[in-house]
């Protein structure tokens, strides 16, 4: 393959695979600087980005008996002798035709690549923080650290490569990465802090309740990366998610315990939203208990919603963990979660994640004592008429 080795390459290029090798020439024709490679699988266009387009290939293409084809951006960021690889795989699966010429792959295959993808960009992947709020006072509790993958040729979510790795046992290797990073940025915002005379903040940082078994992540290990990046446990949540089953409940029982008496907190994530039971959070004792956002959106309006987290609040206060709400984003749902009794909240009301952490915003139903002025009373109408529809009719004797 001439064009992986040819001279150097300009980063704005797209690639175009077709198996109309008669299409692929015509196109070629119209481009300066194009490079076509005929292959037994198709025929390759390379060329540069602002010229090989969606509108220039389907007019060379015309309206009948169009050719199949994909056509993808070439990543620069790759190494010279996979970037073309890469992009004449993704184009082929865009093409609809990988399955007919043999190229078709498995659902593993395919998240194995996309992680080793993701894996090679290492230096293009963000960290943003979202300020979690002590709902009473309006005053900032924590941010959690949300991890943000930078992927051009192939955009994915932090939860799509979550999955990957859980899919194709690289669980460990993604956690111990993405807590080696967002260490390191943290590190850098607190020193920044401590220059200023400002004090420390706390964070929360995402796991799979799979590594914290793995003896990587044993409480004194993960005790000196933290400190290595001169900061101490107790500024540290580590939040796990009850959506992904775990093998040995006593075994991670008895790591969250471990994890606590050094000073960590522990976060359950995504409460009510998957099949884990109260049990499993009693097992854990969490520090913080998350409510799903699913169950906080419209809970003002929500009787067995409200039910719902009125089960939380009085669970949490049982086992000594706060509740967080996720996903605020009403003001009338503010309040109602206020007069609940959730202590904690987090969502796009309350402040949208940043690269750097930013303060919280003011809201006028925060402070002053929870659900001040309209939203008290709002709320409270709102619980008794929910409470109202709850109890049952009496039939009338008339």
């Amino acid at each position: 393959m001439r064009f992986l080795t040819t001279q150097r390459r300009t980063p704005d290029e797209r690639l175009l695979w077709s198996r109309d090798i008669r299409f692929v020439r015509r196109l070629a024709a119209l481009i300066d600087g194009g490079r076509v490679l005929e292959l037994d699988t198709g025929t390759v266009l390379v060329a540069p980005a602002d010229a090989l387009t969606d509108p220039a290939a389907a007019e060379v293409a015309g309206a009948a008996k169009a050719p199949e084809y994909g056509l993808v951006a070439v990543d620069a960021s790759l190494p010279e002798r996979d970037r073309y690889l890469v992009a004449m795989s993704a184009a082929v699966q865009l093409s609809g035709l990988a399955e007919r010429i043999g190229m078709a792959q498995s659902t593993q295959v395919v998240q194995t690549k996309m992680l080793d993808y993701f894996f090679s960009l290492r230096r293009l992947h963000k960290v943003a923080f979202q300020p979690i709020v002590t709902l009473e006072t309006g005053a900032l509790y924590e941010y959690e650290c949300l991890f943000r993958p930078d992927m051009p040729m192939l955009p994915q979510s932090i939860a799509s490569v979550v999955q990957a790795a859980i899919n194709t046992d690289r669980g460990v290797e993604l956690d111990g990465y993405i807590v080696a990073t967002v260490l390191a940025r943290i590190e850098r915002i607190e020193a920044a802090r401590r220059e200023a005379g400002e004090p420390a903040h706390r964070y929360a940082i995402n796991l799979m309740p799979s590594s914290l078994l793995d003896p990587a992540f044993e409480p004194s290990i993960l005790s000196d990366q933290v400190r290595a990046a001169h900061l101490v446990p107790r500024q540290i949540t580590i939040e796990c998610t009850e959506q992904q089953s775990v093998s040995d409940i006593r075994a991670l029982q008895r790591r969250v315990r471990a994890l606590r008496r050094v000073g960590f907190g522990f976060a359950v994530d995504d409460a009510g939203a998957g099949y884990a039971s109260f049990a499993l959070i009693a097992a854990l004792r969490p520090t913080v208990i998350k409510i799903d956002r699913d169950v906080v959106s419209g809970v003002s309006r929500d009787d067995a919603k409200q039910a719902l987290i009125e089960a939380f609040v009085s669970f949490g206060r049982r086992i000594g963990a706060h509740l967080l709400a996720e996903g605020i984003e009403r003001r009338v749902d503010l309040a109602a979660l206020a007069t609940l009794g959730v202590e904690l909240g987090q969502g796009y009301l309350l402040g949208r994640p940043a690269a750097d952490p930013a303060p919280p915003r003011k809201i006028e139903t925060v402070g002053g004592g929870l659900a001040a002025r309209t939203g008290r009373a709002a709320t409270r109408a709102a619980t008794a008429d929910a409470a109202a529809r709850r109890r049952p009719r009496v039939p009338s004797r008339a």
